[in-house]
């Protein structure tokens, strides 16, 4: 049997066990779903240990566990492989907005709704039947390549203890490549790989002036306002081409070659489609760039709240004695986040008037971001073998979100290829999550393939 008709033939277990490990609700951030997160765990250990895997572990941290697994290669010279996932999800809130119980996997047509659905057991589970599916095709007894999956359980609360985890078993998990499967493609129809994810930091910033409102008839004018303080700040974050102003933000910063921009023209981009989603009448940001660069290329600044003063009904003429705002900053490969913190907090520095006391408080070390090498071998066996699978040309994306990619290319030393086949229609993060069985198929097929053309490409 070959790769395509073993997953077909195998599509109703390997959806039913999928159904069982979505049915349990491991939301790292809710404390009081510990107990469910270590219960993930322990399902996707036996259901590894089913699939074959003769090395299947638990790994606790300070926090919530992960999940290792590990197959040799019958070759010693094969390349090994790390596949990347969480099994931890996000909270349900609002939960009266779900059309079904989110943690009752419901099959609608071809989706499934699920909390987890597509972010990420969905494209966590489909590698188990994708090396099942390989092994069966070969005659193997081993997979082409040392299979190793690292499946994280805190990556939705902020991945605190998955660096120190990677440190502390960087032997275990030494690898020639990372395979991430935590992102999504451009379409059904237009199957993509991701080449890059952006990087994050954010700060609360507060403004001190006098111990009390004050007056505004009395004091106003004569005294500093944090509010208006607050304003010429945040202000002063972007110049007047939409370019992010803090001096040294940029350092570093590794511009997009023109081969991947020429990439991203080609994807079929409809910018008013995007602006019916994004809920706005224009698209704004750098000039110079695409709103594809901007989101995918670009440093950002983002304002994401202000406050101070008085906000209720009603007028109260005073000076606030405070402000405050939240602000994030989305970086590219080439900044580091503590070189970035270093800049925002001069920058706060220098603009704050006599008088007014600056706090800033950062949420934590920031994110750094990570990109793939486009000229690797990894990277062109990988989509060769989605394309194997999907029967047609495979694009590139980058994604402007952040993850815990950066640290796992660091501390590891392994290049990252990315294979997935979530969709941003999948609704992740929010009522009514779902995912397209038929991808996550197409998905297994391709992992499928994956091992035997990094095999070929370590030989080649």
């Amino acid at each position: 049997m070959d790769v395509r008709g073993y997953i077909e033939a195998h599509r109703d277990e390997f959806l039913s066990s999928l159904k069982e490990w979505l049915a349990i609700p491991s939301i790292s951030a809710d404390p009081a779903r510990a107990g469910d997160v270590r219960a993930s765990a322990r399902w996707l250990a036996d259901h590894l240990t089913a699939t074959g895997f003769p090395t299947v572990q638990v790994w606790e941290t300070p926090g919530l566990p992960a999940v290792f697994a590990e197959w040799p290669a019958a070759d010693p010279d094969a390349p090994t492989v790390l596949v990347y996932g969480h099994h931890d999800v996000q909270p349900v809130d609002p939960v009266e907005e779900w059309d079904t119980d989110p943690f009752t996997p419901t099959e609608r047509g071809s989706s499934l709704l699920a909390r987890g659905a597509s972010d990420d057991k969905g494209q966590v589970l489909f590698h188990a039947l994708g090396v099942r599916a390989a092994l069966a095709a070969s005659g193997a007894d081993a997979p082409p390549v040392t299979l190793k999956l690292l499946v994280e359980g805190e990556e939705e609360s902020g991945s605190v203890h998955f660096a120190e985890l990677m440190r502390a078993n960087r032997e275990r998990l030494a690898c020639d490549v990372a395979v991430i499967s935590d992102t999504t493609m451009w379409a059904a129809d237009t199957p993509s790989m991701c080449v890059g994810m952006r990087g994050l930091t954010d700060v609360e910033i507060s403004l001190h002036g006098p111990s009390r409102d004050l007056h505004s008839g009395s004091f106003g004018g004569a005294v500093p306002n944090p509010l208006r303080a607050m304003s010429d700040l945040l202000s002063g974050l972007h110049d007047a081409d939409g370019r992010v102003a803090v001096p040294g933000f940029h350092d570093g910063v590794v511009e997009a070659s023109e081969e991947e921009r020429a990439l991203i023209a080609q994807l079929p981009f409809d910018e008013r489609e995007w602006l019916e989603t994004a809920a706005s009448t224009a698209a704004a940001g750098e000039a110079g760039y695409s709103t594809l660069e901007r989101i995918w290329l670009r440093p950002t600044a983002e304002i994401n709240g202000m406050w101070g003063g008085h906000t209720g009904a009603g007028g109260k003429t005073i000076v606030p004695r405070s402000a405050h705002a939240k602000v994030s900053f989305r970086l590219v490969p080439g900044q580091e986040p503590a070189h970035v913190q270093e800049c925002v907090r001069a920058f706060v520095a220098d603009r704050v008037p006599e008088g007014l006391r600056a706090e800033l408080e950062f949420g934590g070390p920031g994110v750094r971001a990570c990109a793939s090498d486009l000229a690797s071998p990894e990277l062109r066996a990988a989509r060769t073998a989605m394309e194997r699978a999907f029967g047609t040309r495979v694009l590139y994306t980058r994604e402007g979100g952040s993850g815990p990619e950066a640290d796992i290319a660091d501390i590891l030393g392994a290049p990252l290829v990315f294979v997935a086949v979530g969709l941003d229609e999948d609704r992740i993060h929010a009522p009514n999550e779902k995912v397209e069985v038929p991808l996550l198929l197409k998905g297994a097929e391709s992992a499928a393939y994956l091992w035997e053309e990094l095999a070929a490409a370590r030989r080649g």
